[in-house]
């Protein structure tokens, strides 16, 4: 999960409340500090901590709890409240007919940004896109931007030969002129020196840009602040694109820093892949964040590709208490299309399905392994066995682990996961609520009572 170390941090300040009804002036103090240091670490500046700190003090202070609330979850909904705000509300984009600048320092991930965007747009949007490398200083960058687009219909336009790039532009916009967006990566520098404030002027008058996304890694931190303020000057830059910002402890330093600039954040990316990209909404973003989870951002995930029909009957066998191998492993396919195990549960609420969704990355990681093995072990297995599991004694789990070349201790832990799994799915088909929940959240789409689910 993005920021991972941050929402530990803030879950260890505000855990110090659990359990309190009662406001006591050392564990308030105890928490701020805390909530401070979490903030510090993941490189809010001191300006922005305090602000943050100091209104939260102010409002836990003067604003009762609701009936029924805990004074940590009511800590935890003034945080949300404040965070939300400093970033700022979400900027709608409106891609069609659109023309994207893609601008940026060397280094900070823009054009495989660009790609991942220009994927974006075909798969959420359906529309006909075309990209134009206009980077005429580094060599390779056409290549690299065909290369992340081999598998998309996104149609790729560059003169490798070309030094100017104002003429590629020239030439991929006519070339282009039908396809519903067109994006221009541009080329970078380690600093905007005159050369390349010169090119970025020449191609934007050029271009008349409806769209100019400023592109930061997230490692930059505070540094972002700086950076975006001197392309907003340059080129007006209407949204940025912040990348990497699953790899970085600085993340929260890079979104507090450019939302400082009152420039729009737009997009993060949040992966290695293509498809590794999200729309930023801050009410959203700060939701996971918190343990609260997201599951519309969950649904958004799933691929064209994904059969709707069939994840709505797996849904309602788990709920009816009807759970086989065969049914495990189709499971298991379909989140392999929507994503890791570590990005999947990031949109869960944090206590949802005994608490997976706030487990550490480690057993994130181990959990993704046991995933790609287990698969493996149920291709050795016969589809009456995968159908019936109990009957899977001695003689046959060793017939399976000889051919899935693992240890018999594997299958049988295979077994006893698909046990543990329906048994909780058992036990929440008899929790009439929550079952009810997640049958409307499957059939209607209707997500918004769904983000405290299991709160």
């Amino acid at each position: 999960m993005a920021l991972e170390g941050l929402a530990n941090g803030i879950f260890r300040a505000i855990g110090r409340l659990k359990g309190r009804r009662r406001l006591d002036e050392e564990e308030l103090k105890d928490m701020l500090r805390s909530l401070r240091r979490a903030l510090q670490e993941a490189d809010f500046n001191v300006r922005q901590t305090k602000e943050i700190t100091d209104r939260l003090e102010e409002r836990i202070r003067n604003e009762e709890p609701r009936p029924g609330i805990t004074l940590q979850t009511h800590a935890m909904n003034i945080l949300y409240t404040e965070l939300v705000r400093m970033l700022g509300p979400a900027r709608e984009i409106r891609p069609h007919g659109a023309t994207i600048m893609m601008v940026g320092l060397y280094g900070q991930g823009k054009t495989t940004t660009t790609a991942k965007l220009a994927e974006w747009y075909r798969r959420r949007h359906s529309l006909k896109v075309a990209v134009i490398e206009a980077d005429v200083h580094r060599p390779g960058a056409y290549a690299q931007l065909k290369q992340l687009l081999e598998d998309s219909s996104v149609e790729v336009y560059g003169e490798p030969d070309e030094k100017d790039a104002s003429a590629i532009v020239r030439r991929g916009l006519a070339k282009h002129a039908a396809a519903d967006v067109v994006i221009v990566d541009t080329a970078g520098r380690h600093r905007l020196d005159e050369e390349l404030v010169e090119e970025l002027k020449q191609m934007s008058d050029l271009m008349n840009a409806s769209e100019r996304f400023l592109v930061i890694d997230a490692q930059v931190g505070q540094a972002a602040g700086p950076v975006a303020a001197s392309f907003n000057e340059l080129v007006d830059v209407n949204g940025v694109i912040v990348s990497k910002l699953d790899g970085t402890a600085r993340g929260g330093g890079a979104l507090s820093a450019v939302a400082a600039t009152g420039a729009p954040i737009v997009y993060v990316g949040t992966g290695e892949k293509v498809a590794d990209i999200e729309k930023f909404e801050s009410d959203r973003f700060i939701s996971r964040l918190l343990g609260m989870g997201d599951i519309q951002g969950l649904i958004d995930l799933a691929p064209e590709d994904l059969d709707e029909e069939e994840a709505m009957r797996l849904t309602e066998r788990m709920m009816s208490g009807r759970f086989t191998l065969n049914d495990m492993y189709k499971q298991m396919e379909m989140m392999s299309k929507v994503g890791t195990v570590d990005r999947l549960l990031s949109f869960l609420p944090a206590n949802m399905f005994g608490g997976m969704g706030a487990m550490g990355k480690a057993q994130k990681e181990g959990m993704q392994q046991n995933l790609e093995k287990y698969r493996v072990i149920m291709d050795s297995m016969t589809n009456h066995e995968k159908d019936d599991p109990l009957c899977l004694k001695a003689e046959r789990i060793r017939r399976v682990a000889h051919g899935a070349g693992v240890k018999e201790k594997e299958v049988r832990e295979l077994i006893a996961q698909w046990n543990r799994s329906k048994k909780m799915m058992k036990g929440m088909s008899g929790n009439r609520k929550l079952s009810k929940q997640m049958r409307q959240m499957m059939k209607s789409g209707d997500f918004d009572d769904m983000q405290n689910m299991g709160m």
